[in-house]
């Protein structure tokens, strides 16, 4: 009776909360509330306040008893287990818990999956308050977040009514920390230092809490702020190219003599007879290196966070909640490029010298693997990406018990201004060469052609293109109102029914975007004499490797010399230059939703075993508000299109049930079972009203504001054993049929489209396929299996103590396949088939080492031109943490972050088509810990 035991306990709210931390972490997931309303003091219930600063094995007992108090599938971490691990942001911190894994950017966890399903089917919320990041989905940039201002977070995976909608793979609930989280005065300092082996950069963090209360009223302040260098060095860009890039040109006598080279230079080095240029199920399935580049990446990060909480309390009855969260995630990225684009529009193939008919040969493809072309397009590109986030968080909430009700009430509001300035300084060289796959990517050498160039070492022969840069800014902003309410029940006639509740959430969500883009060509404004005459030998050089810091390239022996950023900006902005915002790019989406539950608690014994059982229904109506601009022919007959403003309503309506249920088979002994239904509302970009182009593949591609949103339903049941001294053992098998699933269609013909190079003169007019996302037919099924095993080995052997094991495992069967044209079987993007994560750990009074290691199974990054999938290989990082406590209240700690320093790698439908190698480094961090 031990589970029922506490459980009754935490359903009559109470005066005070069972933990104040409680009170924030279950975040709707209780039985009775969706976070909120548990009450009773820690005296009162005789349990520890959860304040586990310095322990990772009683921050994981904590974590099992938010768990087993539970009547939904979910798992938890608290502060300390955020705080130990050598993670460089929120999402790193999250990656060790059950069925969660990162998707990796350069060697930086930057967005979350949840039982190994795409980002953007897990929804995310602050303090109760689904979160804003100016992301261009729904997804939300864990990068911007420092873990150190997180108290938990709570991963929901089987919702109640209670519980907002929006997340397929689950719900990720992250709680900031409040003045009653700890027991009277606190001050927390933390600091360290961080090294990365490639940039051999040392980045400064430090972080500080300070909380007290003073009878009535409790406050809490907290700040992160935290620099990182890092340099990437990649050898990537190599894609498939369908060979109807050469076969498929018409118009001019030199464009047909370079189609009419590409049938003869097929048949003669492959065989291959091309009977019609035209024929797209052939020339799709005849594909050749697109673009093989060598490029060194220097990621520099200033980011910091801060929280402030106020609580006033003048009564066991009644409490008032002020939680604000503010942040600025200011991100440059410099990216030096030697690339050689094969597909050029003036080239063709000169000479096959290999391909593959046998790897791809299931889906007809055929892999020119060593190609001389006739004219590639060499390119130096200097690229700056500078990225400026500030994201503000406000919520003020209520918790009243009176005459037997239990009232919570929030307002919120949460808001991102996310602005991207991006630079390209383009230099190019067209050349014959010969592009070849290698072993772990690919490279471009000379051809046998008397032409041909070293691309690496031929300054002289690159001439200035351009100076591109472009300009976006997003505002994301969302407002909340909800009411919630509780009754405990003791009815005569039916008293398994324990209590109801019901409630009803306002959301008002708005996401802007302007983006304007220009190219200078010249020292002033419509001025383009730099173009075809300036050389990249006129400008400064340096080496790449000087450039930024750190040691040789490290994806190859190589080095080359470019254009440093920093002198780009100086020497090609001109006075008074600006990015002007282009209209025709402008869009807007409003969308409101309001949502009623109600629900009921029922605890009864059902063949002698004591049942808890919740059962409810969620009413949602969505209406949302596309404004935007489309593409018209232009009045007065004269060739080209003209922006013209739109806008469209939409609307939706969804009944989403659920049911939770617990059955106490044996002490310590839970079946749990969980069926519902969910959402997952399309992404506002693909809702917009916006046209996008693609020059180089004849495609505008447009949103679709008649989106409705994918749909689940989803039922889970597993077992758990919770053993002594806070450990676990657990078993559940779940099932997903999602319906609606967005993919991208074409949809219509835009006919003689004008279509001009890069010089500006005219390439002519050719008929542009349109291309939108649409909801697909049919329905998909995902099943899983997920095991969890966290103990102390002090069960197996005294001989043990201090020593333990954190572990958990999913592996997914799924029928979903990916949209690709070809009809080539692939899983969706994002979606892999396994994960796992394993810690061992040891810890004493002064003394703590944890080792862990975390694997992510290959998945689809992309779908390469919606034909060939794109995989990111399986990955697994090993990290460690090491603390020895010098004082009681100072603790000195060394931690690691991809120790064996392993590279990312990836691939275009085999491994025997490298895509990508590269290396981010390992990184060791020292630093100190006070706690008073």
């Amino acid at each position: 009776m031990k589970y029922l035991n506490q459980h009754h306990q935490s359903l009559p709210v109470q005066p005070k909360a069972l933990s104040r931390v409680i009170h924030q972490l279950l975040l709707g997931s209780l039985v009775c509330l969706p976070l909120h309303s548990v009450a009773q003091t820690a005296e009162e219930q005789n349990v520890e306040v959860i304040s586990v600063t310095g322990s990772y094995s009683k921050s994981l007992e904590k974590a099992v008893d938010l768990k087993q108090s539970n009547i939904g599938f979910s798992d938890s971490i608290v502060a300390t287990d955020i705080a130990d691990f050598p993670e460089q942001n929120l999402a790193e911190a999250l990656q060790r818990m059950p069925g969660v894994t990162i998707e990796r950017n350069k060697g930086l966890g930057d967005k979350v999956n949840v039982r190994s399903l795409p980002t953007e089917f897990t929804h995310v919320s602050i303090n109760d308050l689904a979160t804003a990041s100016g992301s261009g989905g729904r997804d939300v940039e864990f990068d911007i977040f420092a873990s150190e201002i997180i108290q938990s977070v709570t991963v929901q995976k089987s919702p109640t009514a209670a519980d907002e909608e929006g997340g397929i793979a689950g719900s990720v609930q992250i709680s900031t920390a409040r003045p009653f989280d700890f027991p009277g005065r606190k001050l927390i300092v933390s600091a360290e230092g961080a090294h990365n082996s490639i940039s051999e950069e040392v980045d400064p963090k430090f972080s500080f809490l300070a909380s007290d209360t003073f009878g009535d009223w409790g406050a809490l302040v907290s700040f992160a702020k935290a620099q990182r260098t890092n340099r990437t060095d990649s050898n990537s860009g190599i894609n498939f190219r369908p060979s109807g890039r050469f076969l498929e040109q018409r118009g001019s006598d030199s464009k047909l003599a370079r189609a009419d080279q590409a049938v003869a230079v097929l048949e003669r080095d492959t065989g291959i007879v091309i009977n019609d240029r035209f024929d797209t199920d052939v020339t799709n399935r005849i594909v050749f290196l697109d673009k093989a580049g060598d490029r060194v990446y220097l990621n520099d990060q200033d980011k910091w966070g801060a929280t402030l909480s106020l609580q006033y309390k003048p009564d066991n009855n009644f409490s008032l909640t002020f939680d604000g969260m503010l942040g600025g995630y200011d991100n440059t990225e410099d990216e030096y490029d030697a690339a050689a684009y094969s597909a050029s529009s003036i080239s063709t193939f000169e000479q096959i010298h290999s391909y593959d008919n046998t790897t791809l040969a299931a889906d007809g493809i055929t892999v020119l693997t060593d190609v001389s072309y006739a004219a590639t397009q060499h390119e130096f590109l200097s690229k700056e990406r500078i990225n400026n986030t500030d994201y503000s968080q406000f919520s003020l909430t209520m918790d009243w018990m009176i005459n037997g009700f239990d009232i919570r009430a929030l307002a919120g509001y949460s808001g991102a201004e996310k602005t991207t300035d991006y630079a390209n300084l383009k230099h190019v060289a067209y050349a014959p060469s010969r592009t070849r796959y290698t072993a772990n990517g690919g490279e471009t050498i000379k051809s046998d052609n008397p032409a041909s160039i070293d691309m690496y070492d031929a300054a002289d022969s690159y001439l200035f293109e351009a100076y591109e840069t472009e300009l976006e800014e997003v505002s994301d902003d969302k407002y909340a109102l909800q009411l919630d309410v509780k009754k405990a029940l003791q009815l005569e006639f039916m008293p398994a029914l324990t209590s109801v509740q019901f409630g009803a959430r306002y959301t008002d969500k708005s996401k802007e975007r302007n983006f304007g883009s220009a190219k200078i060509q010249g020292p002033a404004a419509g001025d383009s004499s730099w173009v075809n005459s300036r050389k990249l030998s006129d400008s400064e050089l340096q080496w790449v490797t000087d450039i930024v810091p750190g040691g040789a390239y490290k994806a190859k022996d190589l080095n080359w010399m470019q254009v440093s950023n920093a002198y780009a900006r100086d020497t090609f902005r001109y006075d008074g230059f600006a990015v002007p915002f282009n209209v025709a790019d402008y869009y807007r989406v409003d969308e409101e939703v309001l949502a009623l539950y109600a629900m009921a608690n029922f605890d009864f014994t059902l063949a002698g075993k004591p049942v808890v059982l919740n059962a409810g229904v969620r009413a949602v109506d969505t209406s949302v508000l596309s404004f935007g601009y489309h593409q018209i022919q232009n009045e007065d007959g004269s060739n080209g299109y003209t922006p013209a403003p739109i806008s469209k309503e939409g609307s939706y309506n969804d009944i989403l049930p659920s049911l939770n249920m617990t059955v106490e088979l044996l002490d310590g002994v839970l079946w749990r079972t969980a069926a519902s239904e969910t959402l997952m509302r399309p992404a506002l970009t693909d809702i917009a009203y916006k046209r996008s182009v693609s020059w180089n593949e004849f495609r505008f591609k447009d949103g679709n504001p008649d989106l409705k949103p994918t749909m689940a339903k989803q039922w889970e049941t597993g077992l758990e054993w919770y053993l002594e001294n806070g450990g676990i053992l657990a078993a559940s098998y779940f099932w997903k049929d999602i319906e609606g699933v967005v993919r991208e269609a074409l949809t219509g013909v835009v006919k003689d489209v004008e279509k001009r190079n890069a010089n500006g003169t005219l390439d002519g007019y050719y008929d542009f396929d349109v291309y939108q996302p649409v909801n697909a037919d049919g329905s998909y099924k995902v099943t899983g299996l997920e095991l969890i095993a966290q103990f102390p080995l002090t069960i197996l052997h005294d001989a043990l103590d201090g020593f333990g094991v954190n572990a958990n495992y999913t592996k997914l069967d799924n029928t979903l396949t990916g949209a690709s044209s070809l009809g080539i079987d692939t899983p969706p993007e994002g979606l892999a088939d396994s994960t796992y994560n394993l810690t061992f750990y040891y810890e004493n009074d002064s003394f703590d080492a944890r080792l862990s290691y975390n694997y992510k199974d290959k998945y689809v990054e992309r779908i390469e031109r919606s034909m060939y999938p794109v995989y990111r290989d399986a990955y697994g990082q090993l990290d460690i943490a090491i603390g020895y406590q010098l004082t009681d209240n100072v603790k000195l700690s060394l931690k690691g972050i991809n120790m064996t320093d392993e590279e990312t790698t990836g691939y275009t439908m085999d491994p025997a088509f490298p895509t990508m190698n590269e290396y981010s480094g390992r990184r060791i961090s020292l630093g100190l810990r006070a706690d008073f």
